[in-house]
């Protein structure tokens, strides 16, 4: 259990920042994210802004480890990041995976609202194109295909070489279904588990179900890197670690995450950072050869000033941290 601070020491160290985007990812064009600084350093608060505060309190408590409580000491100095694909035009692909030094590894966003089946193939195929023929592909539905459509999807896209599916279907039951349908025709994709991880009120049922292959962890929305390492324990399944749109500093929990993990197969989602068009530090965490250095993260108050939200998101956000903050 977290020793945790007072709500007015949460408060006190608040602060809100507007991060813009190179490209637009999940519908949005900028990320708004409320950074804390307490005696360990600076946490992040960051949950969609859908999302409600029992929800919240999760990611609250995340925050309030890293800038309270701190981190497991890390068993590598490094770790292995894959590029970000975006729903964008397969001709922009190329342009995309280049900003992403030495990844070998892309995840492709398919089943976007609004695109077309066909626009998921060609993105896949663009990057394919780039990559190469030794690199690996992931694709990532978000739960957005019905098990139907997962299974006709997923048998199109298997000649591309897919590393793994990402939460192809949204209910857990029917990621159990898909694997076994997908056994069956020969159809040669994992199945990975995120929202069904991350989003669950027992994200073990994954592994009881035999749902996937991988499970997709990330720090925030399970309460903590300590937390999410006795997920992985329980679950006894290959582990990737993401982000969301993070700023280097919820970028750095996952990395002590990923530093953690006692085994770390595959490549992890927290090259993000390439996505964004500014940071609240003046050295973000990026890929360089592949990879991100396990290391601190100096943040610049210069910065934090120049990307400050205006003074009634402050105090949205003061609201929504007292309203999670109710919930631990």
């Amino acid at each position: 259990m977290i020793e945790r601070p007072s709500l007015d020491e949460v408060l006190d160290g608040l602060r809100v920042v507007r991060l813009p985007l190179r490209t637009r990812f999940r519908g949005i064009t900028e990320r708004e994210i409320a950074v804390v600084r307490g005696p360990r350093g600076w946490g992040e608060f960051a949950p969609f802004l859908e999302y409600g505060a029992q929800e919240s309190a999760r990611w609250l408590e995340a925050t309030i480890e890293a800038a309270w409580v701190g981190w497991p000491e890390p068993v590598r100095t490094t770790v292995p990041v894959n590029a970000t694909v975006p729903a964008i035009p397969s001709d922009d692909v190329a342009a995309v995976l280049a900003r992403y030094d030495g990844c070998t590894t892309a995840k492709v966003k398919v089943a976007e609202p609004g695109q077309r089946e066909a626009d998921d193939i060609d993105r896949v195929a663009a990057a394919r194109e780039a990559i190469g023929e030794h690199g690996r592909i992931r694709v990532d539905a978000n739960g957005g295909w019905s098990l139907t459509q997962a299974h006709d999807m997923l048998t199109r896209l298997a000649p591309f070489g897919l590393e793994y599916a990402e939460q192809p279907c949204a209910d857990v039951r029917d990621l159990a279904r898909l694997r076994v349908e997908l056994a069956l025709g020969g159809v040669d994709v994992p199945v990975a588990a995120d929202e069904s991880i991350r989003k669950a009120e027992d994200p073990l049922e994954v592994a009881r179900l035999r749902a996937a292959d991988v499970v997709v962890v990330k720090v925030a929305p399970l309460g903590g890197v300590a937390r999410a390492l006795e997920v992985v324990a329980d679950c006894g399944l290959p582990a990737v670690v993401s982000s969301a749109i993070d700023s280097s500093i919820g970028l750095r929990a996952g990395v002590a995450l990923a530093a953690a993990l006692p085994e770390l197969e595959h490549a992890c989602g927290l090259g993000t950072g390439a996505l964004l068009g500014g940071d609240v530090t003046a050295d973000p965490l990026l890929p360089a050869a592949g990879a991100l250095p396990v290391r601190e993260v100096e943040v610049d108050p210069a910065l934090v000033a120049e990307h400050a939200a205006p003074d009634a998101r402050l105090e949205w956000w003061r609201d929504r941290v007292s309203a999670a903050f109710a919930h631990l």
